[in-house]
């Protein structure tokens, strides 16, 4: 029957049907609304040809026409949908087997159908599925507009706080001001400091970075002053320390908390005369260096406890700059995610990867104890680890998915689904064996340890065959 033309103000949908049946489909041809336009594709070479010279919104692959063997249609539907991340694709087969469904699925599948197809309900599906996927889209596009205007340096995020970080860090950038950093571990304190220098007057010169607690006081030292030929064991040669290097530059020390009293007392000294000597040396020498320094304890309580001096303290605390974290920055998971996906896929010359809605919410309920950093390592690992297109709940660390409280079920059902009535006896049997064992094979002790009338004990262990413990 003839199709009617689309009027102008309907969004016209470009459906690909790839089969190299000719007759396949036909009657889905005869049904489609002004809005859906559908082309017949011999192969899926074809469809690509054909997708480089018109973009399409759909496709549907009939599995067993595609290729001679499923495991090489399955093949051809993962390329295209790595070659098409945003194409809805629709896969049909006449096979019913399960395992070849969930394949399809794990391959990049949004949908799939049992041949013959009911052709109502495939359109039904498919105009559903392309919305979807077009919002999908919008929403990423958005998200790329956000990263772009949320940006400051190398730092994401546009909520609330990270924009004070922002004003913060533009409003101290062109001063001298030593500045200090606050905030947990992963945070970003070092990419602040970098935002700190990346727009001060200082921003062609050294950024020296030095994290405290990475070696031992003695180490340190030597890190931070120099030495002098001949000052200690092993110095066979001059050098200079961090600070003779971050001369007209800026001094980033992470971790400031960790210097002993003694080496907090020689950097105040450098900090009120802008002078340093090297160990083993006699001669100060001038330096002009901007000091930024970093912390994830509280400094404060450190010199109530006479671990961090009060003078040093109040040198270094000039400008503080509180790093929020991450749990108390829902909103910027999505744009976070989505820049460590593109960073992560590019580096490794991986496909871009796309987050399920229902990952999302699960990353977004997470309290991320590690912060940002926890983060940026997960998604490299996705990235990495999960060989499908699409990275879905089954692809998330099981502590991740424990502690998202409206995910849970995902656990209890797989996508795959389960046998209720072996799971109950799976349960009854654990708890059972656990009673027996305890009240050693008791079975009157174990009922009313369960809870339970002591001649539905006897039927249980008759039924499951539970014999008394060794």
């Amino acid at each position: 029957m003839p199709v009617s033309q689309p009027s102008d103000s309907v969004e016209v949908s470009r459906i690909l049907l790839v089969a190299a049946d000719k007759d396949a489909l036909s009657e889905f041809r005869q049904v489609l609304p002004a809005s859906l336009q559908a082309v017949m594709i011999g192969s899926v070479a074809e469809m690509s040809a054909a997708l480089r010279r018109a973009p399409g919104d759909a496709a549907i692959l009939d599995l067993d026409l595609i290729a001679s063997t499923m495991p090489e249609a399955v093949a051809q539907l993962r390329r295209v949908r790595e070659e098409y991340p945003d194409l809805v694709i629709v896969a049909l087969t006449r096979s019913r087997n399960r395992a070849e469904r969930l394949k399809a699925h794990e391959a990049g599948a949004d949908e799939f159908f049992l041949a013959p197809v009911d052709a109502q309900e495939l359109r039904i599906v498919l105009e559903r599925a392309i919305a979807k996927r077009r919002i999908e889209v919008e929403e990423r596009a958005l998200r790329e507009e956000l990263a772009q205007k949320y940006t400051f340096g190398e730092l994401i995020g546009g909520c609330d706080a990270m924009q004070r970080v922002y004003e913060a860090i533009t409003r101290v950038a062109k001063s001298n001001t030593s500045v200090l950093l606050l905030g947990e571990s992963g945070t970003g304190k070092e990419l602040a400091a970098r935002a700190v220098v990346a727009v001060s007057a200082r921003h062609d010169k050294p950024f020296i970075s030095l994290n405290c607690g990475a070696l031992p006081d003695n180490l340190v030292e030597s890190e931070l002053f120099g030495h002098e030929r001949g000052a200690f064991t092993g110095a066979d040669a001059s050098r200079p320390g961090h600070i003779e290097l971050a001369d007209h530059g800026t001094l980033f020390l992470d971790e400031i908390s960790t210097l002993g009293l003694g080496l907090q007392s020689k950097l105040l000294r450098v900090l009120q005369d802008r002078t340093v000597t090297r160990i083993g040396g006699k001669t100060p020498r001038k330096i002009d260096f901007r000091l930024i320094a970093a912390t994830n304890d509280n400094l404060q309580e450190l010199v109530e406890a006479g671990r961090f001096r009060e003078d040093l303290y109040y040198r270094i605390n000039v400008v503080p700059i509180y790093l929020p974290p991450l749990r108390e920055r829902e909103s910027d998971i999505a744009l976070l995610v989505d820049h460590f996906l593109r960073m992560y896929c590019a580096a490794n010359e991986v496909s871009l990867k796309s987050v399920e809605p229902e990952v999302m919410e699960v990353l977004e309920e997470y309290p991320w104890p590690g912060n940002v950093r926890e983060l940026e390592n997960l998604v490299q690992r996705l990235v990495l680890m999960a060989p499908d297109p699409v990275i879905r709940l089954k692809h998330l660390p099981q502590t991740i998915l424990y502690a998202s409280s409206s995910k849970r079920e995902a656990l209890l059902i797989p996508q795959e689904g389960v046998s209720f009535d072996a799971e109950i006896a799976r349960i009854e049997v654990a708890y059972l064996q656990a009673a027996l064992q305890r009240t050693g094979g008791k079975k009157a002790a174990a009922a009313a340890l369960l809870r339970i009338p002591p001649q539905k004990m006897k039927y249980l262990c008759r039924k499951y065959g539970l014999q008394r413990p060794e």
